[in-house]
């Protein structure tokens, strides 16, 4: 079941906090993790064997479900086992430091994973907050340079864009009447789900900001090379290469199919801010003398490129017409960035 790639990691987190071999275990649990997500990515059509639903609240009706909403899911997960396994192999803890330093790294991959698996909106929002705390700490307690600093700069930043991305989601689970993200595409695609066009316009207003703020887009971004060039190597490449990519897979699996009205009216001023991060940060980027920071940089300029992606998708919506290239374009970049990071 796709539950068992979160319920590993952050299982094995919580035993090393309280006194398991760190290093080990946080080993083990990141190759088997791996090995079960692999086979889940070759795997995820079959969708009863790797989804499951837990009623956590009746009203609202809010349930823990695991599964894979589409082959951008399942390439999420491949990117994130990979990245994790990577990333706590990669890694060595500060002397004294082992228990926070393995624990935070699997909650941070805990997290995303359980983000992109989850079908339920209000787990989709938490599972991504779960992995912001422990990458926080990391920053604040590990990193390098002016430390704190950053990690103040960072939690403002993302908590501010997690509040809004929270109006937005809750907004849009309260006109769809559920929380079921597989239910809101399936009314979508039966023509039962009908926001009108003020609201489109309102949610999506609130989901490019929100997620845009969690992927730095311009002019958001301010946050994001510092983070990365404190940042310990796992935080980094976890935080920049799986779990940023929450927000552009947000808008892809929520906004695009649910609010095409909204997006559509914020296409263009989309289209600005992503030239930002493409030409703005691009010139910001070569102009870099550390390495470092070149790579910091080049992790915010990517981000446009996707963006455009996406925008070339909403492009096509308007004009009646199906954009094949533009959802794999995208994820494919966000494989490619994530694995190069």
């Amino acid at each position: 079941m796709s539950s068992l790639l979160f319920i590993i990691p952050f299982f094995a987190a919580i035993a090393i906090i309280f006194g398991a071999p760190a290093k080990f275990l946080a080993r083990l649990a990141a190759l088997v993790t791996c090995a079960i997500g692999l086979y889940a990515v070759a795997t995820w059509k079959n969708a009863e064997a790797w989804s499951m639903s837990i009623p956590v609240l009746d009203v609202p009706s809010i349930h823990l479900a695991f599964g894979f909403l589409n082959g951008t899911s399942a390439v999420m997960v491949a990117l994130a086992v990979i990245v994790l396994l990577a990333a706590v192999l990669s890694g060595q803890a500060p002397d004294g430091k082992e228990k926070l330093y393995y624990s935070s790294s699997l909650l941070i991959g805990a997290g995303a994973i359980g983000a992109f698996v989850s079908t339920d909106l209000f787990f989709f929002y938490a599972f991504h907050e779960l992995a912001l705390i422990p990458t926080f700490l990391m920053i604040g307690l590990l990193g390098r340079g002016n430390r704190k600093e950053i990690a103040w700069k960072i939690t403002i930043y993302l908590g501010v864009g997690s509040l809004i991305l929270l109006a937005g989601l809750m907004w849009l689970a309260n006109v769809a009447g559920t929380f079921d993200i597989t239910a809101m595409l399936a009314q979508q695609k039966a023509g039962t789900l009908v926001i009108d066009a003020a609201t489109q316009k309102s949610i999506a207003a609130l989901l490019i900001v929100g997620f845009g703020i969690l992927v730095s887009l311009f002019p958001f971004h301010s946050w994001a090379a510092p983070a990365y060039a404190s940042a310990p190597a796992p935080t980094a490449m976890l935080h920049a290469g799986v779990l940023k990519k929450f927000g552009l897979y947000g808008l892809m699996q929520l906004a695009l199919p649910l609010l095409p009205i909204g997006m559509n009216a914020w296409l263009t001023p989309l289209l600005v801010l992503l030239l930002g991060n493409i030409l703005w940060v691009g010139f910001v980027t070569i102009n870099q003398k550390r390495l470092d920071a070149m790579l910091g940089h080049s992790s915010v300029m990517h981000m446009g490129y996707i963006f455009l992606a996406l925008a070339a998708v909403v492009a096509a919506q308007a004009a009646g017409k199906t954009n094949e290239f533009g959802i794999p374009a995208a994820t494919l970049l966000m494989f490619a960035h994530g694995i190069s990071i």
